[in-house]
């Protein structure tokens, strides 16, 4: 019983290091990036002169994109 709590316990640690994100915030304008290190999501928005900005979203899990939806100098 003892070794099945330890078990359970080292289990959901790892999936808490694994799967909670840290917030990264960019100085470009509000750009968000949320890095885990099984994933990690990027809201942009992103200052670009004096009327453009970027905006959009990229979701990567384990290196790879995914989900890609950024529309840049509108």
């Amino acid at each position: 019983m003892n070794k099945k709590r330890i078990r359970i316990t080292i289990m959901i640690a790892l999936a808490l290091i694994l799967l909670i994100p840290i917030p990264i915030r960019y100085k470009d304008g509000g750009t968000v990036k949320y890095q885990a290190i099984l994933y990690s999501i990027t809201d942009y928005h992103a200052l670009r002169g004096v009327d453009d900005y970027d905006t959009g979203l990229e979701i990567k899990l384990l290196g790879i994109s995914v989900y890609e939806n950024t529309t840049f100098g509108q």
